[in-house]
């Protein structure tokens, strides 16, 4: 990923609420944290659950499960519905706002928006695109691009420098028609995990999330946020 580099967003739900306030999204929906992927745990966490990201450390263990993963998929192929709103990623240290990106497009049958939101605006305008002219139409996007820059530093933690090599990322989980859609810019198409239901979403987001812990049992670093109605 040459070019652009932007400063990585911390996995903060207030972090992220405020980036997408500042972008025109009215804040009837809002992320929080989900502090356990224990049904009781989970069980404290507002509904409905339109959205989830994972924030997770890229080590050789997953980079070889994604690649098998890949090579298993581009074999045996998967249905992917024209509804789901995907986009690549071309920009350093961006997974967050295409996480975010992500979860907001996928829903936008449940958000609001100011008149005037760039966000709405950049989905409009982008929908129809490939995932690549969209990741180019993020590049050229001034006012997500400040936005992000200045939330990425409201972070409780010291942002890294640009140049600073990050080794955590970002993926968000949609239910598209039914199916719990894993999206990750990274990836070269949106991965169809299982069938979902608005119910039964924020669970069946867990057990997916149990196998990025499972596959590296000594990390600890795995951060998950829910976009839930406020």
């Amino acid at each position: 990923m040459e070019g652009q580099r932007w400063l990585p967003l911390e996995a903060n739900p207030e972090v992220m609420n405020q980036f997408l306030k500042q972008l025109g999204l009215v804040p009837t929906w809002q992320f929080g944290d989900v502090y356990g992927l224990e049904s009781e745990v989970l069980s404290l966490v507002p509904r409905p659950v339109c959205a989830v990201l994972l924030l997770f450390p890229i080590t050789e263990k997953y980079e070889t499960f994604r690649q098998e993963e890949e090579a298993k998929i581009q074999a045996q192929g998967q249905e992917v519905s024209s509804e789901v709103y995907f986009m690549k990623q071309t920009i350093g240290n961006a997974c967050g706002t295409i996480g975010l990106i992500h979860a907001v497009a996928n829903n936008q049958r449940h958000l609001e928006f100011e008149p005037n939101s760039p966000l709405r605006s950049f989905l409009r305008q982008s929908t129809k695109m490939s995932p690549e002219e969209k990741a180019t139409f993020l590049e050229k996007d001034e006012s997500i691009r400040v936005t992000h820059e200045s939330s990425a530093q409201e972070g409780q933690t010291e942002a890294p420098g640009l140049d600073e090599k990050v080794d955590l990322h970002f993926v968000a989980f949609v239910n598209v028609e039914g199916h719990l859609y894993e999206l990750d810019g990274c990836k070269p198409f949106p991965i169809v995990h299982r069938k979902t239901t608005e119910d039964t979403f924020l669970e069946d987001c867990a057990e997916v999330c149990k196998k990025f812990m499972a596959r590296d049992p000594q990390e600890l670093r795995f951060t998950v946020v829910a976009l839930s109605k406020a």
